[in-house]
């Protein structure tokens, strides 16, 4: 008796647990509307450029309004919204579409609010004082609901002119690794000051690149003197825009280097990140893919947007 008493207490814990299983599974894929303002660069621009993608391919909603300004530091962001406290006519308060960041922050009842720095900028921690402070207080003031985090930015590929032409400036770092080593050590030095919640980009750039695999390796075999259009070294699995020909206004073609910014690639990984912080839930089985991006490199960058996220909450 007591046997098959025990037996049904197994079965109908079975029974509940799978039920509780079920239950969280479906509270997990319940949709959800992210209300988002970022503030920051072309670098905040590269990393959100297929988030709505993702969010739509996920079920959910995303309301994002961008402030955008090339090279844009956290000390012209603060400079510009203590213009416009000083003199709301002043034009330098605002941004190009005439708004101040006041108004922006007054839009919608934002969910999230992000700040970055300049990348150029982002291994000085010196530089993100006391402007990231200035402009926690200011949001925290002006949208108090919204959670304020903190996006971490990428190091440039290891090919980059900041590298193999450095400057030779005190401080400067020599390498793609030394400078991801020094600007998440930036990011996370002032995430703790601000209370603030990092989206790892630059982790997970950090994680691609070193991957044995799929990581970026400079083409030694291009020949870079006798370069012709339109003859481009193998830049497999990059995601930086890397090397390229413009046509200027006198439409003669220019041969030229962006480290800097991400390409598909790049705006991928970024965006694989981002949905897996504002939405809290994987990106791994999300089914967008960029066009033209090879969906067994998708697949891995998924993985490693999920793995930089993981990583960073343990």
């Amino acid at each position: 008796m007591k046997t098959r008493l025990s037996n049904s207490f197994v079965r109908v814990g079975i029974v509940v647990l799978t039920s509780l299983a079920w239950l969280a599974a479906a509270v997990a894929a319940e949709p959800q509307t992210v209300r988002l303002l970022t503030v920051g660069n072309s670098f905040s621009r590269n990393a959100t450029h297929y988030l709505p993608d993702l969010a739509k391919a996920g079920g959910h909603t995303l309301i994002h309004r961008p402030i955008v300004v090339g090279g844009a530091s956290l000390q012209l962001h603060a400079e510009k919204f203590r213009k416009h406290e000083l003199d709301i006519t002043d034009k330098a308060g605002c941004y190009t579409n005439g708004r101040s960041l006041k108004q922006e922050l007054a839009a919608d009842r934002w969910d999230f609010v992000t700040i970055q720095q300049a990348s150029i900028k982002s291994h000085d921690i010196e530089t993100y004082r006391p402007f990231a402070g200035q402009l926690r207080d200011y949001i925290k003031k002006h949208a108090p609901q919204a959670k304020l985090l903190v996006h971490q930015t990428w190091a440039y590929r290891c090919d980059d002119p900041r590298f193999t032409k450095p400057s030779g400036k005190p401080g400067e770092p020599p390498t793609r690794e030394a400078m991801y080593r020094s600007l998440t050590d930036a990011y996370r030095t002032i995430a703790a000051e601000l209370g603030a919640r990092i989206i790892p980009v630059g982790d997970a750039f950090g994680l691609a690149d070193r991957d044995a695999k799929w990581g970026y390796r400079p083409d030694a075999k291009f020949d870079f003197k006798s370069v012709r259009p339109p003859a481009l070294p193998d830049q497999s699995h990059s995601l930086h825009v890397g090397w390229q020909w413009k046509k200027g206004k006198d439409g003669k073609q220019t041969f030229g280097m962006d480290g800097h910014h991400a390409n598909t690639a790049g705006e991928y990984l970024g965006a694989c990140v981002w949905y897996e912080v504002l939405f809290g839930e994987s990106v791994v089985g999300n089914r967008f893919v960029p066009k033209g991006l090879d969906t067994a490199y998708a697949r891995f960058l998924r993985e490693t947007a999920h793995r930089a996220v993981a990583n960073l909450t343990r």
